[in-house]
């Protein structure tokens, strides 16, 4: 079975025309416009190699997997990809089958950096083959990262009757936040001070990710980009749910002073000083 055969496409065929072809393909053989099941599910087979760069190589190239240039008795070349119960290796003799099964069905969910602190419930609403639509709440843990993958088995298509459905795989995007940058699980932020205040020393207060109100003595005479650290206050660890540190980057702020006989006072408070 020959993927590129099935979406009608040359081997050396680009991202942009295999896509091309799989929706002409996927609306003359769906079910509900007439089409050949079989077909169908052909067809969301080969896309789903052949529009994934790595199953794609491994594809053409299943040598590659093998330090002696070629495939090992009982090796498959397949492994992990939609065509993998369709592996025969050696003389003709078929490999022992896996149960073939549905397509899985691939989702996003958004949460902000202060979910990622809480924990976030989605009901997310998706179409399968057959028409229905499904829902599902997808439970992102608190301490998720950027791009994980929560994956609920049995949830995903249904086009095909024979075969059990696929898996829903819910892939976690974190958006960027205005005020915060995350590294692992710490939390980082900036603190403008004006730079008098850097001199003389003060007390600011820092608002966290979740609202709190935290004093922070700034001791006199720091320089700006010194870095204090809050254990505590950063994300919780998704294995432990111990909370990272916040760092606070303070950041001298100088003031705009036009008056000549406060800067003529500066002057001369600074030739005293030297």
């Amino acid at each position: 079975m020959d993927l590129y055969n099935i979406l009608g496409v040359a081997r050396n065929a680009s991202p942009e025309e295999i896509k091309k072809s799989y929706k002409r393909l996927s609306m003359k053989h769906h079910p509900d416009r007439g089409g050949n099941n079989d077909d169908f599910i052909k067809v969301q087979q080969a896309y789903e190699v052949l529009s994934n760069s790595d199953k794609r190589n491994a594809y053409d190239h299943p040598q590659q997997a093998n330090p002696f240039g070629r495939q090992q008795q009982g090796q498959n070349p397949f492994a992990g990809t939609p065509f993998e119960h369709h592996f025969q290796h050696g003389f003709g003799q078929q490999q022992q089958r896996q149960t073939p099964r549905n397509r899985d069905i691939n989702l996003q969910a958004d949460i902000s950096l202060l979910d990622v602190l809480t924990g976030k419930n989605l009901i997310i609403q998706y179409h399968l083959q057959d028409g229905k639509v499904e829902t599902v709440t997808v439970d992102v843990p608190a301490g998720a990262k950027h791009s994980d993958t929560i994956q609920y088995e049995g949830l995903g298509d249904n086009g095909h009757p024979r075969y059990p459905r696929g898996n829903l795989q819910v892939r976690v995007r974190v958006s960027k936040s205005k005020h915060w940058v995350r590294d692992q699980d710490n939390l980082i932020t900036k603190q403008v001070i004006n730079v008098f205040d850097l001199l003389l020393g003060c007390v600011i207060i820092i608002t966290t990710l979740d609202n709190k109100q935290l004093e922070l003595k700034v001791p006199q005479g720091t320089k700006s980009g010194t870095k204090f650290s809050i254990p505590g206050y950063g994300l919780p660890n998704l294995q432990t749910g111990r909370r990272g540190i916040m760092f606070v980057t303070i950041d001298a702020e100088m003031p705009k002073i036009t008056d000549n006989a406060i800067l003529d006072k500066i002057q001369q408070l600074k030739n005293e000083i030297q």
